[in-house]
């Protein structure tokens, strides 16, 4: 075979054409050169930052730590702060698109600089970050860290599976990043509906690249559904009955059985998208008997399900934001978890409503857009029972009650929009343009991201034992909020007036103070991101004066709040016994917390595992494969993550023991810490005082 031919078969359909600079280079032209200069920075600011990253791993002799305690570890806590991490990096990335996206609108009159595919590209990659790998990696990383401890469980049911999910998920990001070096993305949107992602009219790797990444995004939440809902079920402490679980948990619950039900369409739609461009089949064409509206169908009875996957565990958070910074039980908790049940349950009964243009009858239609409304009500009632706990309760304006604020104001105004959505009628006028975008970004910004960074802020603590820095974080919560009020709201308005979404220019001068605005709005969105680095910078460098090693920093009412910060491996020393909803604060009212176990008892541990990053590494390698047609890249990966799992099988030794005297000596002299420091008020709680010894409400209130 001569060099071509192997180089051929090294490489497939990899060529310089791939390169984002090419185009500038071997084509050049005022588009094609500010279009190539934009692609390429993106690219060159990855490839940098990795760079950096390697060089300050090698420069600080990090690579071994990070493999022992990070990458192998199957501990929970771990694996749900490397979720957390992922969602940030790709968070950075979104935003920096969204902002390309918004000021091409601001001088879109007429034109711009963006070329459509170019915007084609970004919007496509924005969306599908923010919900595959923003939204779900971070919401499944806080239920990892945060649901085992508030149910008293040492670790999930299936701790390896827990890795094997992160590295899929990682895997398809990484998928993502890729296609910033070795161009393009898709063009067909987050969605990726066919015909236009067929090889008739997408030949690129662009749908390809799309395809694999979700698919590789799916498989990972399905298992990590899977281990959560098995977790709750089988791993609570004694005497938690359901009904004893906190609310954060009654949403991990419903997120989890949703993941399991909803995933499957989605990977089923990507898999049978994929036989159509590699092997010919025709699913989704009509010229060859397929049906465009089976993908259709398909993928939304993944997608609408798919948005309170996102939005329950935020829900989740708010409800322990409220109740521990206003000092007081949840109130209606019977009927909080009752709501999210039938949120879970009606998710699935309205998925035509994403498609009501598309030629259903009108009896189908109203149909569906009743079930639509309907699912408004537990909605309300959730609203009205977080008021209900705010109501003459003790607030304390911290950082993650802000965003609880902003998302209660601003989530029952994208709700209201969403009503208007649900009138097949309504939505056919305005489902086609920017007024659809205002709406979804309205739930999910206030609802999904505002939640997750409630709970960044309100959960740090327990994770690496100190708090962040309060001052920033206020900034950054206003930011967020106004940020989102002027990027977002005149959207609504140029919904009105007729501008179409995924549209590059617009020829209509009304349009031009709106997307200015907007632009603004954009502006504020990343100096809110930049606030966040900034909190976590100075948090960092000033850790030694807000270390909380107590680990009850905010007074706060479950189980993990009754531990160290940041929590040891094992959780809790004894396994608690539940007797209410809320047992920490029983039993600090009680005088029953901090006290010594009568005996303590050998702990079993999972045993560090390389197995999750094999496959992630393999998983990566594969989807590169084929993406590009390098089909001996492909079948090694394949063949290598199939290796890796059976080689598992064969491993006996998995778990090892933690002796009863070096569990004792941890935690009794945590214990005598305990005791020794002296417990503070609320108003002190941002203070170097704060050691996260909190005087409970109920004895400040007496005192």
């Amino acid at each position: 075979m001569t060099l071509a031919g192997l180089l051929d078969a090294a490489l497939g359909r990899l060529d310089w054409n791939a390169l984002p600079f090419w185009e500038m280079v071997t084509h050049p032209s005022a588009s094609s050169i500010i279009n190539g200069l934009i692609a390429s920075g993106a690219a060159g600011i990855m490839v940098l930052s990795t760079l950096v990253t390697i060089w300050a791993l090698t420069r600080h002799r990090l690579w071994g730590m990070l493999w022992r305690d990070w990458l192998t570890s199957l501990d929970h806590k771990k694996i749900g702060i490397m979720y957390v991490m992922l969602a940030f990096v790709m968070l950075a990335r979104a935003l920096a698109e969204a902002s390309v996206m918004r000021t091409q609108q601001a001088v879109g009159l007429g034109g711009g600089f963006l070329s459509p595919e170019h915007f084609g590209q970004l919007f496509s990659t924005h969306g599908t970050i923010m919900i595959f790998f923003m939204a779900m990696p971070f919401l499944t990383g806080v239920i990892n860290f945060v649901m085992p401890l508030q149910i008293g469980a040492r670790d999930v049911a299936f701790p390896l599976l827990n890795s094997v999910s992160l590295a899929l998920t990682a895997a398809g990001a990484a998928l993502v990043m890729a296609s910033l070096l070795f161009t393009p993305f898709s063009t067909g949107g987050w969605s990726g509906y066919p015909p236009f992602t067929e090889t008739g009219y997408s030949p690129d790797v662009g749908p390809d690249y799309w395809i694999w990444a979700v698919t590789l995004s799916s498989l990972g939440t399905t298992l990590a559904g899977m281990n959560f809902a098995v977790t709750i079920y089988k791993k609570r402490a004694p005497g938690m009955t359901m009904f004893r679980m906190p609310l954060f948990c009654w949403t991990a619950l419903c997120v989890s059985i949703l993941m399991i039900f909803a995933m499957p369409p989605l990977t089923l739609a990507t898999s049978m998208l994929a036989l159509d461009r590699y092997l010919g089949f025709h699913f989704f064409t009509n010229t060859g008997g397929g049906d465009p509206m089976l993908y259709a169908n398909m993928f939304w009875l993944f997608g609408h399900p798919e948005v309170y996957i996102l939005i329950l565990p935020a829900f989740g958070v708010y409800s322990e934001v409220i109740s521990t910074l206003s000092g007081k039980k949840l109130y209606g908790y019977t009927s909080l978890a009752l709501a999210t049940i039938c949120i879970a349950v009606l998710s699935f009964t309205v998925w035509v409503h994403h498609f009501f243009t598309m030629g259903q009858s009108a009896s189908l239609n109203a149909v569906f857009g009743i079930a639509t409304m309907l699912i408004g009500i537990p909605t309300g009632v959730k609203v009205y029972d977080w008021m209900l706990t705010l109501y003459r309760g003790r607030v304390r304006l911290g950082v993650p009650m802000i965003y609880a604020a902003g998302f209660l104001m601003l989530f029952v105004i994208g709700g209201a929009t969403g009503i208007v959505l649900a009138n097949p009628s309504l939505d056919y006028v305005t489902h086609n343009t920017l007024f659809l975008v205002a709406h979804f970004h309205n739930m999910l910004i206030p609802g999904l991201l505002f939640g997750m960074l409630a709970a960044y802020a309100f959960w740090f603590p327990k994770a690496f034992g100190f708090r962040l820095e309060e001052k920033w974080g206020r900034r950054a919560a206003v930011s967020w909020i106004a940020g989102f009020i002027l990027a977002f709201f005149p959207l609504y308005g140029l919904g009105l007036l007729g501008m179409p979404r995924r549209t590059v220019a617009f020829f209509e001068p009304a349009y031009l103070p709106f997307t200015l605005i907007a632009l603004v709005g954009a502006g504020l969105v990343l100096f809110a991101f930049g606030c966040l680095v900034a909190q976590l910078v100075v948090s960092i460098r000033e850790r030694d004066d807000r270390r909380v090693p107590v680990g009850d920093p905010w007074d706060g009412r479950s189980l993990e709040w009754s531990i160290p910060a940041p929590a040891p491996e094992w959780n809790f020393a004894v396994l608690p016994q539940v007797e209410t909803r809320d047992p920490f604060t029983e039993a600090k009212e009680q005088g029953r917390a901090y006290r010594s176990p009568e005996d303590y008892e050998d702990i079993e541990m999972p045993r560090n595992s390389a197995i999750g990053p094999i496959v992630g590494v393999a998983g990566f390698a594969c989807a590169f494969g084929l993406v590009w047609y390098m089909w001996w890249l492909a079948i090694s990966g394949a063949l290598l993550s199939l290796g890796a799992m059976l080689a598992r099988g064969f491993a006996r030794d998995t778990v090892r023991i933690i002796p009863a005297a070096e569990v004792r000596e941890a935690h009794e002299s945590w214990l005598a810490m305990v005791r020794a420091t002296p417990r503070i008020p609320r108003h002190e709680e941002n203070t170097p005082a704060n050691l996260g010894h909190a005087i409970p409400a109920s004895q400040e209130e007496q005192s």
